[in-house]
């Protein structure tokens, strides 16, 4: 009897090596979450981003004095709980990471100079939507023993839609993509710029990491607070500021750069000419890019968001709206611009590669342009964004194991496993973790969308009763008999009932709000 295994032909290329099953399942979840993200998330974001821009009357673009209004009147935090500001601050630290340094020179590398073009449009989009998650956020905030408040996603999915099983697997995605994945993604990062660019050991990164990580966040979340309430704001200003430096000295070529920008989004750079669907490249990695850039409608920063002691539930949607702003239209186009203006030696559309972006195609513009001083300076900040995402992140994980019921015992787990993943983080290879967790945060944001669909008509109502304080929008109060629909499921205690009510849960200065 002959053998059962056919002959190789000897002309025949050889074998590939067989795969690993871990390497079969790595794949598995590289192609669901592509399929996920590309035919399920990005097209709902869109619809979201458009629907709820034309629903709230295009409040982003209306609203940009009360926005400021609302940040800066905002800083002391009332009953002694966190600030709007402080809240801001939080979700900011986690937003302006080292994807906003990486993350937008890889879309230049995939997707030409028009990603950038279609990153703001998504961003101006998702100022609409993150203002609804927020505003949402705060609706249905409860309080907390620390004289604080929790809130986001996973609560108003259980009180608005009553169902907690959704609830609980939005948060479980959570804690493992933001509490767990993405911080040692962070630290990884953190590890290896110091390693390759100063000689620093991955293992004494990963222990001084640790102790500094755990010296703020056992601290919980009022000292996350505290800290990213300064952090945030200056490392976005430094950047900003190099940003500044490196556009006046090639002032004369930022006009053919903004062309670049918007030529390439339509398929009409010269430089991309002939590569067959240049504008589906600059729309899908713009896109993409931009969503988990800015986290408008991921669900993430609607956490921070519902911590704020506040008058109006809109206060805080308004000011996390300003945050992908931030984000994305300041830090993300600086980086972009940066790269555009260091000319062909250190990027070329089409030509330089994913594996030569990153981190260190950014850090070689600026060197090219202000010289090598900044290498130290860019270090640093990369070393800041990406430990003020750690802060942030563990932030969200410890509200959503409050909502999971784990108590004093479940948030001290949580803190100690934000501890751990830097720690590991420093020093372990993290492609599978990392596209696991992309998964699971797609797996969320898919769930909070829908959510929001459901919803947001309360957050559009919230919006109509800030609009009427036409004067002094920023001391407006939310008061429930005076909406035209009470939202279901809210907290009893937390908003007040009638005009002339005060509770402890919301904190309204002691005025009536002025009424045109």
């Amino acid at each position: 009897m002959g053998s059962l295994v056919r002959p190789r032909n000897p002309d025949s290329p050889p074998h590939a090596p067989e795969k690993s099953p871990m390497d079969a399942i790595h794949d598995l979840v590289l192609a669901m979450n592509d399929k996920l993200t590309t035919w399920g998330l990005v097209p709902l974001l869109a619809i979201c981003g458009v629907l709820f821009t034309l629903w709230s009357r295009g409040m982003q673009f209306r609203s940009a004095r009360t926005m400021w209004r609302v940040i800066l009147g905002s800083r002391s935090g009332q009953e002694g709980g966190i600030s709007s500001f402080q809240a801001f601050c939080i979700s900011l630290a986690s937003r302006v990471g080292t994807g906003n340094i990486a993350g937008v020179a890889i879309a230049l590398a995939l997707g030409g100079p028009g990603a950038i073009f279609w990153m703001w449009v998504m961003a101006l989009l998702g100022m609409a939507t993150a203002f609804v998650e927020a505003t949402l956020a705060q609706i249905y905030k409860q309080p907390h023993e620390d004289n604080t408040f929790r809130g986001g996603p996973a609560f108003y999915i259980q009180r608005g839609l009553g169902s907690r099983p959704a609830g609980m697997v939005f948060a479980v995605c959570l804690i493992f993509a933001f509490g767990l994945a993405f911080n040692m993604v962070q630290a990884n990062t953190i590890a290896d710029v110091l390693s390759s660019g100063h000689g620093v050991s991955p293992t004494v990164t990963a222990i001084v990491l640790a102790i500094v990580t755990a010296a703020i966040v056992l601290g919980g979340v009022r000292s996350v607070a505290r800290v990213t309430e300064y952090m945030a704001p200056i490392m976005a200003l430094v950047y900003f500021l190099l940003a500044v430096a490196v556009i006046a000295l090639r002032a004369p070529e930022v006009p053919g750069a903004l062309l670049d920008i918007v030529r390439g989004a339509f398929g009409l750079d010269q430089a991309l000419a002939g590569t067959g669907g240049a504008m589906i490249a600059a729309l899908m990695n713009g896109v993409k890019r931009g969503m988990f850039s800015n986290e408008a409608g991921m669900g993430s920063a609607p956490n921070a968001a519902a911590t704020a002691t506040v008058s109006h539930p809109a206060h805080q949607g308004i000011v996390q709206a300003t945050g992908v702003f931030v984000d994305t239209i300041v830090v993300c186009t600086a980086t972009a611009v940066m790269i555009l203006l260091a000319g062909p030696s250190v990027y070329t559309p089409g030509v330089t590669t994913k594996e030569q972006a990153g981190a260190s195609l950014t850090q070689a513009a600026l060197s090219s342009v202000l010289g090598g001083w900044v290498v130290p300076v860019m270090t640093v900040l990369i070393f800041v964004f990406a430990f003020s995402s750690v802060l942030g992140n563990s932030t969200y994980a410890e509200i959503n194991m409050d909502f999971l019921g784990g108590g004093k015992v479940g948030r001290l787990a949580i803190r100690l496993l934000v501890v751990v993943a830097v720690l590991v983080g420093a020093l372990a290879k993290l492609a599978f973790v990392w596209d696991l967790a992309d998964f699971a945060m797609s797996l969320m944001a898919l769930i909070n969308l829908v959510a929001m669909l459901f919803l947001g008509r309360y957050a559009i109502h919230a919006l109509r009763d800030l609009e009427r304080a036409r004067n002094r929008p920023e001391d407006a109060r939310y008061v429930l008999d005076e909406l035209p629909q009470r939202p279901r499921g809210i907290v009893d205690g937390v908003w007040a009932e009638h005009g002339s009510a005060t509770t402890t849960g919301h904190v309204d200065g002691t005025k009536p709000r002025p009424r045109s």
